[in-house]
């Protein structure tokens, strides 16, 4: 009888020590050759399973911070579990490829490792990389001498914006990290105590009561005016920085309600961050993405020079009578609680119905006409007048309800124009857009040069929907002229006497239209039937709207050099 070949267990030796590799590979050859019956599998050994969990291991880990002592220890940590091709640790043995016959022992041996590695704290592995966190060190913090290092919150490096400066704070980085850690120690001695959700509808505890009466006195003991050395220190802070810095706080509440402060803003600027690092806001850019004006929310197209501190916001609320601009919902509440203006400033020249348009003085009306020309700089591109406000006029146009006249548009022009321009910017809100308006805001301004006996034009260069609202009026003004005009010979000077519009914007229109052609040395003027006969079933179709300009209804006289 044939002796009978004893066959050790996969990943153990005869002497109950770990096999090595070449002793490994030998078996698992000498196994199949003796076993010629069975199906040639392959056979995960102990000693191939370590070999692909330290090449697995390492692809793991190139992802990680590399870190060489630890990564050796990871390597030759016999008892951490294989990793699966996706780079985390099975969640089951079905996931390990196991498949000779007496592979049971590997199985239950790999199913009790892995349940017990579970429970493993895997504080071993390096952290990752925050790549996210990556800076562009070619920003720069606003604020003028910053170097942009440290943060408000002194858990930063570096900042680029004024709600994370220490400087523009008036503080350190040393200052702002040894701040940071006592707000760490207060927090977890906070959580250490009762929650405060187990004890809200409950009687104070006698620890919160002592607490109420320390704040209580700390706020008594606070200074209830300024002493003269402070006051002449806050104003010369004030001279030599102006708005690049934060005013002096000290002094003028309590320690304890001082360092609530700047507790609050160490919180917003660490929201501020959070919402850099996830791509929500760009350094530099200060685009205000939208705005809450009236009943509307409008998005915005360009960019608006409106402070920092409220550019960086993202989100602005105007009131929509008087153009203040505020910073959240409640002061815009709060705000027209109290507000008492219904209209624009100035003299009301023209009123239809519910149209009215308000002359506004520059000089006269200085923060309106200001806040005017930031709002309208959202939508328009080539503006470029924001503060220098005195030499224009601006004509306001509204439209009435029961709760007062809302903002239509507008147009500005100089008071004096050597070059008789009749319309410096023009704007119509976004929400009054496509419904006749802008043509309104464009006659209303050929009517003024009427009344001046003025041939007037808009100053260029135009934007684009500027562009085609004139093209539009000036098609519309030329084809209703020549509608009503019977006599056999037109002259161009007449055409601009009469309509008050430049013989240059006449020329242009009427070569778009082809209405303009040279013959025998001379320039005529076709009157082409069609577009006339288009023009008036359109008139006829629109019937009698009053989005048109009554100059019967205007109460104007023009202004005198001012």
């Amino acid at each position: 009888m044939p002796r009978r070949r004893q066959r050790h267990m996969p990943g153990s030796g005869s002497d109950g020590t770990e096999d090595s590799d070449s002793s490994a590979e030998r078996e698992q050859t000498n196994s199949s050759e003796s076993d010629g019956n069975v199906p040639k599998r392959q056979r995960l050994t102990r000693a191939s399973t370590r070999l692909s969990q330290s090449s697995q291991v390492s692809l793991w880990f190139d992802s990680f911070t590399p870190d060489t002592p630890d990564l050796k220890r990871a390597a030759d940590h016999d008892e951490s579990p294989p990793l699966t091709p996706t780079g985390n640790a099975p969640s089951s043995e079905s996931e390990l490829d196991i498949s000779s016959p007496n592979a049971s022992h590997d199985e239950s041996q790999a199913k009790d490792q892995a349940n017990r590695d579970s429970d493993k704290d895997l504080s071993h592995r390096p952290k990752r990389r925050r790549c996210h966190e990556t800076y562009n060190f070619n920003m720069k913090c606003p604020t003028p001498g910053c170097n942009s290092l440290g943060h408000l919150t002194g858990k930063h490096e570096r900042h680029f914006a004024v709600s994370g400066c220490p400087l523009y704070h008036n503080l350190s980085a040393d200052e702002c990290k040894v701040s940071s850690e006592k707000n760490v120690e207060e927090v977890k001695g906070q959580e250490e105590s009762n929650s405060r959700h187990a004890t809200r509808h409950q009687t104070p505890t006698s620890k919160q009561s002592r607490y109420k009466e320390q704040v209580a006195e700390m706020r008594k003991g606070r200074n209830s005016s300024l002493q003269k050395e402070q006051k002449e220190k806050h104003m010369e802070h004030r001279q030599t920085h102006g708005n690049t810095r934060e005013p002096l706080l000290e002094n003028i509440t309590s320690e304890y309600d001082l360092e609530l402060f700047r507790k609050a803003q160490a919180r917003a600027s660490e929201d501020l961050e959070k919402l850099r690092i996830q791509g929500q806001i760009t350094e530099g850019s200060n685009m205000i993405k939208t705005i809450l004006f009236g009943r509307y929310e409008l998005d915005t197209w360009y960019h608006s020079p409106y402070p920092e501190e409220y550019a960086r916001l993202g989100r602005l609320y105007v009131c929509e009578f008087c153009l203040k601009y505020m910073k959240s919902q409640t002061i815009l509440r709060r705000h027209m609680a109290k507000c008492v203006w219904k209209h624009p400033p100035g003299d009301e020249v023209y009123r239809k119905g519910s149209i009215s348009v308000f002359e506004v003085d520059g000089k006269k009306n200085k923060i309106y006409c200001q806040n005017l020309c930031l709002l309208a700089k959202l939508f328009l591109d080539h503006k470029t007048l924001y503060y220098d406000v005195e030499p224009f006029l601006f004509y306001v146009m509204t439209e009435a309800d029961n709760t007062g006249c809302h903002l239509v548009g507008y147009f500005s022009k100089e008071k004096n124009s050597f070059l008789n321009y009749n319309v410096s910017c023009i704007l119509t809100m976004p929400q009054y857009m496509r419904q006749g308006f802008g043509k309104m805001l464009i006659d209303f301004s050929y009517l003024l040069s009427k009344v001046e006996e003025k041939v007037g034009s808009p100053e260029r260069p135009l934007s684009d929907l500027g562009l085609i609202s004139y093209r539009s009026y000036w098609k519309e003004v030329l084809l209703r002229y020549m509608y009503n005009f019977q006599g056999k010979e037109i002259s161009i000077k007449e055409i601009s006497q009469e309509t008050a519009v430049n013989p240059v914007d006449i020329v242009s229109t009427l070569q778009s239209l082809q209405m303009l052609k040279y013959w025998k040395g001379k320039h005529l003027v076709l009157k082409r039937q069609d577009l006339i006969d288009e023009w008036k079933a359109k008139e006829i179709k629109r019937g009698n709207s009053n989005k048109t300009i009554d100059p019967t209804s205007l109460k104007w006289t023009p202004p005198k050099g001012t």
